[in-house]
């Protein structure tokens, strides 16, 4: 996947904005409103929480690592975790996140940039489905439930 260029400059303007934001995460969106492939670079710090969730319509996901070491969770139906892949440079470096495949991501340092991409048009009420197994964002259990997921891939055979 050839990832577009990204000055230093806007990957620490972005890491700001993402570390100032409450979900501790913020998209830079290349792609237009109604565009059929859209393209994000997203910025991400440590804290943040993303819920499990699954692309329906056949909808699959590419990512790329930009900056950073981050894992990529998949989860079975009930919320256990079946796989793990960990994203960074050098190593393991892009994924491809199946449809219907629940998931998430775990920021395993400070100041991660990741660059995706998906085909079909963006509506925020038919994009994802989240998991009912899981807290939702910037809840109360939302920060313990991702310690308990950092906490598994640690103690886990599923190492970061």
């Amino acid at each position: 996947m050839k990832i577009p260029s990204l000055p230093n400059e806007e990957i620490d303007e972005f890491l700001l904005r993402a570390k100032n934001s409450e979900r501790q995460r913020f998209p830079k969106i290349l792609h237009k409103p109604g565009d059929e492939f859209n393209r994000v670079f997203n910025f991400i710090m440590t804290d943040s929480y993303m819920q499990p969730h699954f692309h329906p319509g056949g909808k699959i996901e590419d990512i790329s690592i930009v900056a950073g070491k981050l894992a990529v969770i998949f989860f079975d139906d009930k919320g256990s975790i079946t796989e793990s892949s960990t994203l960074e440079k050098g190593g393991e470096e892009h994924i491809k996140i199946p449809a219907f495949a629940w998931h998430t991501y775990v920021a395993l340092s400070d100041g991660v940039v990741t660059y995706e991409t998906m085909m079909g048009v963006y509506n925020p009420k038919t994009w994802k489905e989240f998991a009912k197994w899981a807290p939702e964002e910037n809840t109360p259990d939302a920060s313990a439930y991702l310690a308990s997921l950092k906490k598994e891939l640690i103690a886990s055979a599923i190492r970061p």
